[in-house]
């Protein structure tokens, strides 16, 4: 019997903002599963900022590579239940992810490495942990806040860290792993509710809205002895108020630059400040450090068994949603992980 299923496609790169005309849903059959393969129905699918990066016509140099026009949308993690399989380790009913995302059925190669690795096919262990969170903190989101403290040392704890877009997906997780580590945590996001759940929930030391003041007026009240350690989800002045603020020998994680993911590049004009301060700057990617992976899980997921770790989540349900929860993250609208749930594959 065929079996055809939707997929979300790329109509036109945007220009600008983000909107739902860029997109489409188009009714596609599903190909045979063959030798080593299996067919998932996906039941969850991330949302993440990186996204918006691969909407260009061109990629940044050295990322993930555009998106194509009229085709289905690969290397965006998902989470599914094995349907069909002809590949050995893997049996129907089985909960999986990989990285074929934003589309009802998946047919997935076993052996393919996804995304440098991190979305290759992999059975979940869904009695220790809701499926849906090994998109957010067990997953990738878990994994660059986790590969990011660690990169710039800031796991051994007595450290003022500041970390930027602090209520998203990865922002959120960061301030907690800082937290559980010994350090004095200051957080940004960009409305007052943000804040307050920052402060009341997840227990930052300080935090500010950069919306309410300028960001380094901000960062000076919360931090005013100055900060060790930045995780960077923002670029622009938010990393330019941190260089001002950087105390000698101390170290930025950058995971991304969301400010200029819809606008032109401003880079920093207090870069010198590097040099001045004997500072570390360090850009990296969770996919490149999956050697932390099971050492992030086994860390994460006793933290979230005990309560010590929260996962919020913002959900939107049905496939056709898809474009407009990255529309609506863009825009600093969700809080958490967002994600996309799959309530209608039929």
């Amino acid at each position: 019997m065929s079996l055809s299923g939707r997929q979300v496609q790329v109509v036109a790169y945007p220009r600008g903002p983000v909107e739902e005309r860029h997109f489409e849903v188009v009714e596609v059959p599903v190909e045979p599963v063959g030798p080593g393969q299996v067919l998932v129905r996906n039941t969850w699918t991330s949302v993440d900022p990186g996204l918006r990066l691969r909407l260009r016509e061109a990629a940044p140099e050295g990322y993930f590579v555009a998106f194509p026009l009229h085709a289905a949308m690969d290397g965006i993690m998902t989470i599914g239940e094995v349907v069909e399989s002809r590949a050995e380790g893997f049996a129907p009913g089985d909960t999986v992810w990989h990285a074929r995302g934003w589309r009802d059925y998946a047919v997935v190669d076993a052996s393919a490495v996804q995304l440098s690795g991190l979305g290759t096919l992999r059975v979940l262990d869904t009695s220790i942990a809701e499926p849906q969170w090994y998109l957010g903190v067990l997953g990738g989101m878990g994994l660059t806040a986790y590969a990011g403290l660690s990169v710039v040392g800031a796991l051994k704890g007595g450290e003022t860290v500041w970390v930027s877009a602090a209520a998203g997906a990865v922002g959120s997780l960061a301030v907690q792993i800082a937290k559980l580590h010994g350090n004095r945590v200051v957080a940004s996001a960009g409305s007052d509710d943000k804040v307050r759940w920052l402060l009341d929930d997840l227990g930052v030391d300080a935090a500010f809205s950069y919306r309410a003041a300028p960001v380094g007026e901000g960062l000076a009240i919360a931090a005013p002895e100055g900060i060790d350690v930045y995780f960077d989800c923002v670029g622009s002045d938010h990393l330019e108020a941190a260089l001002d603020a950087m105390n000698r020998d101390g170290r930025i994680a950058i995971c991304g630059s969301v400010s200029e993911y819809e606008s032109e590049p401003a880079g920093p004009r207090n870069l010198f400040l590097a040099v001045a301060k004997d500072l570390t700057i360090r850009g990296f990617r969770g996919s490149s450090n999956l050697d932390l992976l099971d050492q992030m899980q086994a860390e994460l997921g006793a933290a979230l068994a005990d309560g010590r770790l929260q996962q919020r989540e913002t959900v939107f349900d049905g496939l056709a949603s898809a474009p407009k929860a990255l529309i609506e993250m863009i825009a600093g609208r969700t809080t958490g992980k967002t994600l996309v749930h799959l309530t209608d594959v039929r």
